[in-house]
C-alpha cells in the first residue's frame, strides 16, 4: 500500500536549525547541515556543515564535513575537512581537521591535530569516552573533558564584587 522511498539529503544544503531563543538538549545526527543560533547541549554528528551562528551557545562535541563557529563552542570538534573560527568566534575544546582558519580576534583554547585520520578517530574517542567505553587510540589531550568555568571572587570590597572564571 505504502511504498518506501529512500531520500537522498543534500550535505551542501542546511535543512535544520536552532534557531535563536531556542534551547536544545540531546544528540543530533543529520546527512544534511545543521545552523546553531540558539543554544545546544549534547553531540553533533553531521555529514554536511555545521555553523554555530554569532548568537549561537554549543556544549557539545561536533563530528561534521565543514565546521564554522562565529558564536561559542565548549567541546570537542572534528571536522573531516575544514574548520573556520570567526572573529566573533569561540572554541573551548580540542580539534582536529584537515583545514583550520582563525580569523583575527577568534579564540581557541585546546590543542589541534591536522590530519585526515585524527579527525576520525577524535570523533570516535569523543562517542567512546561520552559511553563510557575504552576509548579509541589517539592523544590523551582529546580524551580530556571539558571543564565549566569555576567561579572565584576578585574583590568583596564594597558593594560591588568581581567574579574572574577561570578554566
Amino acid at each position: 500500500m505504502f511504498k518506501s522511498k529512500k531520500t537522498k539529503f543534500d550535505p551542501n544544503m542546511t535543512d535544520t536549525l536552532i534557531g535563536e531563543g531556542t534551547a536544545f538538549e540531546g544528540r543530533i545526527k543529520s546527512e544534511a547541515g545543521l545552523r546553531i543560533e540558539g543554544q545546544m547541549d549534547g553531540d553533533i554528528d553531521c555529514a554536511g556543515d555545521v555553523t554555530v551562528g554569532e548568537n549561537g551557545i554549543a556544549r557539545s562535541h561536533i563530528k561534521a564535513r565543514n565546521v564554522v563557529i562565529a558564536g561559542k563552542v565548549v567541546g570537542n570538534v572534528a571536522a573531516s575537512t575544514k574548520l573556520t573560527i570567526k572573529a566573533t568566534g569561540q572554541l573551548h575544546g580540542n580539534l582536529s581537521a584537515l583545514e583550520l582558519s582563525i580569523e583575527s580576534g577568534g579564540v581557541f583554547q585546546g590543542t589541534s591535530t591536522m590530519d585526515a585520520h585524527a579527525a576520525n578517530a577524535d570523533a570516535a574517542s569523543s562517542e567512546a569516552s561520552n559511553a563510557g567505553a575504552a576509548a579509541s587510540p589517539g592523544p590523551k589531550d582529546a580524551q580530556a573533558a571539558i571543564k565549566e568555568p569555576e567561579s572565584k571572587p576578585l574583590s568583596t570590597e564594597g558593594d560591588a564584587v568581581a567574579v574572574l572564571k577561570t578554566w
